[in-house]
């Protein structure tokens, strides 16, 4: 059983004092906004800082300061634009045929889902700035955590023991924040711990990124914790693997290269871990799912908690969201009862994907009752289905602690996305068993009490991409299956506002990645902008 990993607001502060900042950040241009300064020479003197600082890297995904929910650690960056959920949900989900915002005076919102973003677009400028913080916040770490520095300090055996391990995670992390960038923006300031600080540094590319996330996940694969044996919150052998997996299964996008061998082996190293699915669908996105059967099946969270990591991240905002205009159903997720009224809804194409046969399927949480399946006009909070997949409630009938900001953690990497990936793999190719795929599917859809199983000759492409749909809606990840399908840009596909229309128009090729900020640019001239913005 794992034990939590407290990524308290506390444990963040000291990450984020860990240095003067301004050295802790120059490497990759971020302008941090908070002043004070804690050498890390004094810091590192209670060896306890280590696991700290540690957890402060993870708490960067979680938090965007240290003066609760609306403070910003970036300087002349909102929190509202920065949270790394929030805004990766955003550029995942809301970019594509999943959800809608209703308040689009909200910041840099309309533009993403409107499919009319430049690159000003604050939330743009929030992902790139939060990505490379968090490598920013690694690479201090590793500077600080040379067997030359511990030796000097005469670390203790017992915390020499564990650094290994330490440090794999914070090039995990580091990793993890490359691989964002390679798959949302196709390139990133490029600079690890071995770099001077106070330099411009190089531009990666996609082609670059992907052979430094590959090479350092396999190099650090002896010092990660075995899969499902490190501490809640803290990542293992198995969320390297799902990185690997993920960026196998789009090496097409990325590298103009077939590697779905490699993501069915890597999907097949998870599936080998002790995973299982969680006994109830609806677990994975409840309160309780760092304790309740979720535990299981979740491989990576995003840690939120209504009292020691308040913040306007992902779970915050889609469970207040989620709260409908006409139903005031907040009481019922956790929340206020009016929650943010309305401001949430889903487009048609997903609610499409729940037709008669899913009526009973634990997996649509769509509401519909009294409402209109149209969403005409963006601003009518009335129109439109609303979705009821996650809640600030517990699988034991209690709440969270906070009727804003919701205990419930974001699951950002699960078992059930490895299920189909193995499946979308085999079919293009991967080898791997027909047989064992369609098992896969047909788990998926028995936890969900769905009696609609699958044959092998169902199992298509199409299929898988429906099926994604209706398992991981609202997960981030539906931005990357379109462009994987070429159904993003073009139109071949069109849903509801995508490109500005009502009923959808094509997209320029050029917006299967995202522009490169202006301000970013400005700070760094080795990058440039990508083509077509």
């Amino acid at each position: 059983m794992k034990t939590r990993f407290k990524i308290q607001k506390t444990i963040g502060l000291i990450c984020l004092l860990v240095v003067t900042l301004t050295s802790c950040t120059a490497d990759l241009d971020i302008t941090p906004n908070d002043d004070q300064t804690t050498l890390s020479e004094d810091l590192f003197t209670n060896e306890t800082a280590y696991k700290q600082v540690l957890a402060g890297i993870y708490a960067n995904l979680a938090l965007t300061g240290t003066d609760g929910a609306g403070s910003s650690n970036l300087k002349n960056i909102d929190a509202g634009t920065s949270q790394f959920g929030r805004v990766l949900l955003y550029v995942q989900s809301l970019s594509a045929d999943e959800m809608i915002w209703s308040y689009e005076n909200d910041p840099g919102t309309r533009e993403i889902q409107r499919n009319l973003w430049t690159a000003q677009n604050p939330l743009l400028l929030g992902m790139f700035s939060r990505a490379h913080l968090s490598i920013a916040l690694a690479n201090n770490f590793l500077r600080e955590t040379t067997d030359a520095k511990l030796d000097a300090r005469n670390v203790s055996t017992t915390v020499r023991n564990e650094m290994p391990a330490y440090r794999a995670e914070a090039r995990l992390m580091r990793a993890m924040s490359y691989y964002y960038m390679m798959d949302i923006f196709g390139k990133a300031n490029f600079s690890t711990e071995d770099d001077a600080l106070n330099s411009q540094p190089p531009a990666y590319d996609r082609a670059q990124l992907f052979e430094f996330v590959e090479s350092e996940l396999k190099a650090i694969d002896t010092d990660l914790i075995a899969s499902r044996q490190n501490q809640y919150g803290r990542a293992d052998k198995s969320v390297a693997y799902m990185i690997l997996a993920k960026m196998y299964l789009n090496a097409e996008v990325y590298i103009n290269e077939s590697r779905y061998t490699d993501c069915v082996s890597y999907c097949e190293k998870i599936i080998n871990g002790g995973y299982s699915l969680a006994t109830n669908y609806l677990h994975n996105f409840m309160a309780d799912n760092n304790t309740n059967s979720a535990t299981n099946e979740v491989i990576f969270p995003i840690v939120s908690d209504g009292l020691t990591t308040q913040n306007y991240g992902p779970t915050t905002v889609m469970i207040n969201g989620s709260v409908g205009s006409i139903e005031v159903n907040g009481t019922e997720v956790g929340v206020s009862a009016g929650g943010w009224g309305g401001a949430l809804r889903v487009r048609k194409q997903l609610a499409n994907l729940f037709n008669s046969s899913f009526a009973n399927d634990t997996r649509n949480t769509i509401i519909s009752s009294g409402r209109s399946i149209e969403i005409t006009d963006i601003s009518d909070k009335d129109s439109g289905y609303i979705l009821q997949k996650y809640s600030n409630a517990t699988s034991t009938g209690t709440f969270g602690v906070d009727q804003t900001f919701v205990d419930t953690d974001f699951p950002l990497f699960r078992l059930a996305d490895v299920y189909l990936m193995y499946a979308e793999a085999h079919l293009r190719g991967g080898g791997g068993s027909l047989t064992t795929a369609v098992g896969y599917i047909n788990a998926l859809r028995t936890r969900a009490n769905n009696s609609n199983t699958i044959t092998s000759g169902e199992l298509t492409l199409d299929f898988i991409l429906d099926e994604r749909g209706r398992e991981l809606h609202w997960e981030a990840h539906r931005r990357q299956d379109l462009i994987r399908y070429k159904k993003f840009t073009g139109g071949n596909y069109n849903w509801v506002w995508k490109g500005n229309g009502s009923n959808g128009i094509s997209l320029p090729a050029h917006f299967n990645v995202y522009p490169i900020p202006t301000a970013s640019m400005a700070a760094n001239p080795n990058l440039t902008q990508n083509t077509g913005y």
